[in-house]
């Protein structure tokens, strides 16, 4: 049988190297997204636009798209970077990722709880900016934070779905080559794609709950 996967923000970048990956891996692909790519509609079984990941409706709608279709995985990736320092920190900016970052990716995955089944896993791609013992540079407040309460969502999730089956883990792709960053990063979308693949194909039960680099270092919270 042919393997489902859901991925947020999948019309570019890390999210849409991921749906051509697992494309080219045979999986049926489910592409959510504010606006469809043409790129996206090559790879994807079902576009599903006009999604705003921080809107209540847009994910409820989704959800009732969806319809109870299974899904094997789904993949939190839609993101956003602001830069805020100290002296002149915009807490809207702060919201604004605390929304898209954080809160979303939660909103989601309870959403699609009914696709979700035994053997199904969830994973959120956070950065290891959420992490607070790796934290050495300061700054970023509002993306720090927003990925921060993305992994202590995601262990929460790991903990409470674990007797249903569903394995979740919490991903950081890498300093990637994507617009968030100027396209500026060290390693290609493909190249994080491939990395994160490998760790979802490694995540069990045991391991669920975890925090990983896509390049399979374990990082600290």
């Amino acid at each position: 049988m042919t393997s489902t996967v859901l991925i947020t923000g999948a019309n570019r970048g890390v999210g849409l190297a991921l749906a051509q990956h697992y494309h080219r891996e045979g999986w049926q692909v489910i592409g959510v997204c504010r606006s469809a790519s043409a790129e996206l509609a090559e790879v994807a079984e079902r576009v599903i636009e006009g999604i705003d990941v921080t809107r209540e409706a847009d994910v409820a709608g989704l959800a009732e798209s969806l319809d109870g279709t299974r899904l094997d995985l789904l993949i939190n990736n839609a993101g956003l970077l602001r830069d805020e320092q100290l002296g002149a920190i915009d807490f809207d900016t702060i919201r604004e990722q605390m929304e898209i970052n954080a809160y979303a990716p939660l909103r989601v995955a309870e959403a699609l709880l009914p696709c979700l089944g035994e053997g199904s896993k969830i994973a959120n791609i956070t950065s290891r900016m959420g992490s607070i013992a790796d934290n050495d540079s300061g700054g970023r407040y509002g993306y720090r934070a927003s990925k921060a309460a993305l992994n202590a969502f995601g262990k929460s999730l790991a903990v409470d779905l674990a007797p249903r089956g569903i394995a979740v883990v919490q991903l950081h792709p890498g300093y990637v080559q994507t617009r968030m960053v100027n396209f500026g990063g060290l390693i290609s979308p493909d190249e994080a794609a491939a990395g994160i693949a490998a760790r979802i194909e490694a995540l069990s039960l045991e391991t669920s709950g975890s925090f990983w680099h896509s390049n399979g270092e374990p990082l600290p919270w």
